[in-house]
């Protein structure tokens, strides 16, 4: 846990130092004022974009929200979770889609929802939804979607000021400092394919939070891990068509079931026992290996909002000797 904070708090610094050197070459080369309105606008859409990311999610993943009647044992887990978490218990939502998988979203712990799909209902067993809740829970309480949502304005702005200097010189000064202005516009560029990068670093670096989330709630290691371990399965199992309709949101996701048919090999050599699930036993075997991931795992993990699985897994191994 010390060592993930500690990561977070790096990636911080380096993502803002970034945004501060490039705010001083334009500084140099322009003055400042041209810096904030790219700012302005970077933060304008921003705002729209947590103003109704909620009502987009809810459109596209064609969610009903439920009451007690309807879902009673789903009620009955988010109210415990949430009430250890100590936040307020969010709304509940089935989603309609058959991709199995759970996400959290909302501008924060008093309209948090969570919500899960009618694939996972009918995946997972109760303890490894209760797990797969208290990791939505964890975000919600961690304030990711927030989180995220601010990190994710530095690559914005940082693409605007490429695109301009790149392709308009920079207004006024072009004909003085036409190859200067170029040039800020390819750092600019190259910054934010960088911080882009670092971004969704930062997205790994949440699930693993909410993960250790949700054993600090009360969730057993092994329940997290055989939902994960299901996910894989049923993600792959659902046709390239579905799993388009999706993507533009499966960062929200427990897992990224695009990454799913790449996954199952891996994963089925931590099922001992074939048994579909993994145990303490199968958990323990996994901590005391060390992985080595091949240079398309580790560059397809780096290009991705979730972490390998099969380190995510390893991690939840840890998880279980402290617990």
């Amino acid at each position: 846990m010390f060592i993930l904070r500690i990561k977070m708090f790096l990636l911080l610094a380096v993502l803002f130092s970034i945004l501060y050197l490039l705010v001083t070459l334009i500084g140099v080369q322009m003055g400042i004022t041209n810096f904030y309105f790219y700012l302005t606008v970077s933060l304008f859409l921003m705002f729209i974009q947590y103003l109704l990311g909620p009502k987009i999610v809810e459109w596209a993943m064609h969610i009903k929200y439920v009451d007690k009647e309807e879902a009673p044992e789903l009620h009955r887990m988010v109210e415990e979770l949430a009430e250890k978490a100590h936040i307020p218990k969010p709304k509940i939502g089935i989603s309609s889609i058959y991709l199995p998988n759970a996400f959290a979203f909302g501008h924060g712990t008093r309209n948090g929802r969570v919500c899960v799909t009618q694939g996972i209902l009918k995946l997972i067993n109760k303890n490894e939804l209760r797990a797969v809740l208290g990791h939505e829970i964890s975000h919600l309480k961690n304030r990711d979607v927030l989180t995220i949502t601010i990190l994710s304005v530095i690559p914005m702005i940082l693409y605007r000021i490429a695109w301009h200097f790149m392709w308009f010189g920079g207004g006024r000064r072009r004909d003085e400092r036409g190859p200067s202005t170029a040039l800020i516009g390819l750092v600019a560029f190259i910054f934010y394919f960088v911080t882009n990068l670092l971004v969704l670093y930062a997205s790994r670096i949440r699930e693993y939070f909410a993960d250790l989330g949700s054993i600090r709630l009360g969730n057993h290691p092994t329940w997290l891990a055989s939902a994960l371990y299901k996910l894989v399965y049923g993600s792959a199992r659902i046709n390239r068509e579905d799993l388009r309709e999706v993507e533009g949101l499966k960062a929200f996701f427990l897992n990224d079931p695009s990454k799913a048919s790449n996954e199952i090999y891996e994963l089925r050599q931590l099922d001992l026992d074939m048994s579909g699930t993994i145990d303490i036993n199968e958990l323990e075997v996994l901590r005391a290996k060390r992985i080595k991931l091949s240079f398309v795992d580790k560059l397809m993990e780096v290009l991705s909002t979730h972490p390998n699985m099969l380190k995510r897994i390893k991690q939840l191994s840890e998880f279980s000797a402290v617990k």
